[in-house]
């Protein structure tokens, strides 16, 4: 298998130059599901966008590397060498998280980290990171499972099992393997835009924003009773979000009381319907600025948010930019 690479000419800022390399590690007994979720997100072309937004590699400490459970052999790629030119470092998991990583894989994430490069873990990924050592003091997640196994061998690492995806800023980790996706979308929004991750997430008709602090699984079993998805008051809302709503008029909507309506939001989503709405909101607002609507007062107003005043908070405590900073980065003359 050789490994898969994009060229182009710009970067999450819109400036022309070197794109953002994105190396990824292959060890031995990795996950196929994980590296294929990187490869889609970051390695392939994007002749829809008209330009390409990663440089995208892999590589392994050996030149022969039997995947999880002897699926298949990878080949033909570049060695441990290239993680030490990474932009962003994504890190090997797999199943057995209790067989200690290769002492020169961990040093090359060490490396990494040092240099000021982004670190990612994929699922049992944290266990690399944590076992590299850079994940002390810091927060993290892990697949549900191995949750306990997780705190009684790394206790200073402050586990958050019950989220997709932690953002501790230069060290990303996800949950499970659908997860990646998750984090990978994250990824893409936080380096080019909401627009951008929703035009990825188009190709690979995946949702384009299911929010970090949401659950890795549903705690109950669903019983067996009529639909009692959210989807249809969700999609309802999502055309409407110029409009006042509020957490009674979803209800309303639902044929829920705002109790009931409160109880499924946190089962379903892990979030309140009042910060479901504000997301979806402040995701329209940012991709408005992208689509280059002029006038912050005009996009505060459509996408909800009421006043700039509300928008440059929301903007500020979640992108960490300013409206302004926003459209410098990504607004439609960058890109």
């Amino acid at each position: 298998m050789a490994q898969g690479s994009s060229q182009g000419d710009g970067d999450g800022g819109g400036r022309r130059g070197p794109l953002h390399r994105v190396v990824v590690i292959v060890d031995a007994n990795s996950n196929p599901f994980e590296l294929g979720c990187a490869t889609e997100v970051f390695g392939l072309r994007r002749p829809e966008l008209g330009r390409d937004l990663y440089e995208f590699s892999l590589c392994s400490p050996e030149p022969r590397t039997l995947m999880r459970d002897g699926f298949f052999t990878l080949t033909g790629v570049a060695g441990l060498e290239a993680a030490d030119s990474a932009d962003t470092l994504i890190v090997p998991n797999r199943p057995d998280v209790e067989v200690p990583r290769r002492p020169a894989v961990l040093d090359a994430v060490r490396r990494a980290h040092a240099r000021g490069a982004r670190l990612v873990g994929f699922c049992s990924g944290a266990f690399t990171l944590a076992e590299a050592g850079v994940l002390e003091g810091r927060r993290a997640t892990a697949h549900w499972q191995w949750a306990d196994s997780f705190r009684a061998r790394f206790p200073g690492v402050r586990l958050e099992p019950d989220v997709l995806f932690v953002d501790d800023g230069d060290i990303l980790t996800a949950a499970g393997s659908a997860a990646a996706l998750d984090l990978g979308l994250h990824v893409v929004r936080r380096d080019h835009g909401a627009e951008v991750a929703n035009a990825v997430s188009r190709r690979l008709v995946f949702a384009a924003h299911r929010d970090g602090g949401q659950r890795q699984f549903v705690e109950r079993p669903v019983p067996d009773v009529r639909d009692e998805s959210l989807a249809p008051v969700l999609a309802w809302a999502q055309e409407r979000l110029d409009s006042p709503l509020s957490v009674p008029d979803l209800a309303a909507r639902a044929a829920l009381s705002p109790a009931t309506l409160h109880r499924r939001f946190q089962a379903q989503l892990g979030t309140t319907p009042l910060a479901w709405l504000t997301g979806e909101r402040l995701t329209l607002a940012c991709r408005l600025i992208e689509r280059g609507v002029t006038g912050f007062d005009v996009v505060a107003r459509r996408s909800g948010l009421g006043s700039t005043a509300n928008l440059r908070a929301l903007m500020r405590r979640e992108t960490g930019l300013t409206p302004s900073a926003y459209r410098r980065r990504f607004g439609p003359a960058q890109h």
